[in-house]
């Protein structure tokens, strides 16, 4: 299978884990490497199209062209994830829920097919792993109260104060 299921629990009320992973101003935070796709266009509004813009690979343009399709906040946001540069559409969802003393975050990218979407699962499934092991619990960390990056946040400049 080349579906890719993660789940982790956060110490965090699931409203702030909401703000972290849809605010547009968060989302290039949560990844482990710091270079995050920097989402344009992004509301987590159902019918709305907007782009992941990365950093350029070779063989990859850097954008993901994407339309939410779902958005129950702040249980759930589905999104359809294609290559700026064509191929299949694959589905990306977000499911927070209550759990213990904080929210469990279950993510989902399904649809991949043949060799290159297992390839493509694997690379993907990886880099997921680390940005929510590493990359969301730091952003939900260093929110502050009003749901922003603390302006003294190690994140901002990549390095401690």
């Amino acid at each position: 299978m080349s579906d890719i299921t993660i789940v982790r629990d956060y110490p965090h009320p699931v409203e702030r884990a909401w703000q972290a992973v849809t605010d547009p101003d968060l989302v290039p935070y949560r990844t482990a490497t710091g270079r995050g796709a920097r989402p344009v266009g992004f509301a987590p509004t159902r019918g709305t199209h907007f782009q992941l813009v990365a950093a350029p690979l070779p063989g990859w343009s850097g954008v993901v062209e994407c339309e939410v399709l779902e958005s129950r906040p702040p249980a759930l946001l589905r999104f359809s994830w294609v290559d700026g540069g064509g191929g299949e559409t694959t589905l990306v969802s977000y499911r927070l829920e209550p759990h213990s003393t904080g929210t469990r975050f279950t993510y989902r990218h399904t649809g991949f097919t043949g060799i290159g979407g297992f390839a493509m699962s694997r690379i993907l499934g990886s880099v997921r792993r680390r940005m929510l092991t590493d990359g969301l619990p730091a952003v939900l960390a260093d929110m502050d109260e009003h749901g922003r990056l603390r302006a003294d946040s190690v994140l901002r400049t990549g390095r401690p104060s």
